[in-house]
């Protein structure tokens, strides 16, 4: 084991010289947690809008359900892909198992409840104050969610950057259907876990602090972003 001021030390050296595979794994990690973002965001604002506006029978159950979602055990997301993924499933011919595909699929599944349900929320309550606008105008459900999205575009940024904040940390079900392998699909979390059982604390720490300040930049961001809303709100 590592002393722990000389491993801190390694890992700021690590950090400023822009090691390459320090690089490698920040970007596989960027790249991975953006695409699962993207597409969360392309599935989970529709459904979220338009559950938002419209009154159905079921509706406090799928409320229920959004909710509940939100909590799903990475583990247990990581284990349902990879039997879909696996040579056995019925997704195996595809081959996506252990690859970067396979933990975006993940991350997907992970961070669109997420997407659904705070931006149900957020859309439901700028509907209410739109309603009696969009009857007398007469317009569809579609233009009514293209219109609320828009109107709520900066919220709604808050809410993709609190999925990929999500994504981003994950680690338990990357494991399972990327199996951590070197220059292909290790990322910042599994090769964090993987460099501590190892001992080898100076990357595991440079990897940590590069985490640390994606983690904080966004929070920073989200903040940002919601004073902007609200300023834009009052405007």
């Amino acid at each position: 084991m590592q002393d722990f001021g000389e491993a801190f030390g390694l890992a700021l050296s690590l950090v400023a010289s822009g090691d390459a595979d320090l690089v490698e794994i920040v970007a596989l990690s960027l790249r991975v947690s953006l695409s699962a973002t993207g597409l969360a965001l392309l599935i989970g604002l529709p459904i979220g809008a338009l559950v938002a506006i419209t009154r159905f029978t079921g509706r406090n159950a799928v409320l229920i359900l959004f909710n509940a979602l939100m909590g799903l055990p990475p583990v247990v997301v990581g284990l349902l892909v990879y039997l879909h993924l696996s040579r056995a499933g019925p997704l195996g011919f595809l081959g996506l198992l252990y690859t970067p595909t396979a933990m975006v699929i993940a991350q997907t599944i992970l961070i669109t409840p997420i997407v659904m349900a705070l931006s149900r929320q957020v859309i439901e309550d700028l509907h209410a104050e739109y309603a009696d606008q969009f009857r007398s105008l007469v317009l569809n459900r579609w233009q009514q969610v293209t219109a609320l999205i828009w109107d709520a575009r900066f919220s709604l940024l808050t809410v993709g950057l609190a999925g990929f904040g999500r994504a981003v940390a994950e680690v338990g079900a990357v494991m399972i259907v990327g199996g951590n392998i070197d220059h292909l699909t290790r990322v910042m979390t599994t090769a964090i876990a993987l460099e501590t059982s190892k001992g080898d604390l100076a990357l595991a720490l440079a990897l940590g602090l590069v985490l640390m300040v994606i983690a904080l930049g966004v929070n920073a961001l989200v903040q940002s972003l919601r004073m902007t809303a609200v300023r834009h709100a009052y405007a």
